[in-house]
């Protein structure tokens, strides 16, 4: 079989979905179904605007935060622990064993130790001057 490599910016959404579609039935065929499931959490503010939030998933038994944001105005209040708290009693509910999340924010990291998350790996210079910290919570059965 010929191949070619091609490099792009700008894939296009059913490559991508091929892509996704391939290693899902890869992974499911190696360890079993992901049982993924996305989970989100959004604080809403007077005019039902957002500002707050979290975005992630469930999956193998782990409830990933990709996102984690909240208006500046808001910041220092609590909103952030008061999410993963419940994006944590989500995940809890579908199964969960473990939370984990990252960041290269040394504010959001001080956050995260708090609401009980252990470094479990780090890239240094991810951006450049920071280190992009990963931390892993075990969740109550």
């Amino acid at each position: 079989m010929k191949t070619t490599l091609e490099i792009t910016a700008e894939p296009s959404p059913q490559d991508l979905a091929f892509l996704s579609g391939s290693l899902t039935a890869f992974n499911d065929a190696d360890v079993g179904a992901s049982g993924r499931k996305s989970l989100a959490v959004f604080v809403r503010g007077e005019t039902d605007a957002l500002v707050a939030g979290i975005s992630g998933y469930t999956a193998w038994g782990w409830l990933y935060v990709q996102w984690l944001w909240v208006d500046e105005k808001l910041r220092g209040k609590g909103i952030a622990a008061n999410m993963l708290d419940a994006a944590e009693r989500e995940a809890i509910a579908r199964g969960c064993h473990g939370a984990w999340i990252d960041t290269f924010n040394p504010i959001a990291e001080k956050v995260y130790r708090r609401q009980g998350y252990k470094p479990f790996g780090e890239l240094p210079d991810f951006p450049i001057g920071r280190s992009r910290i990963f931390l892993q919570k075990k969740l109550p059965s």
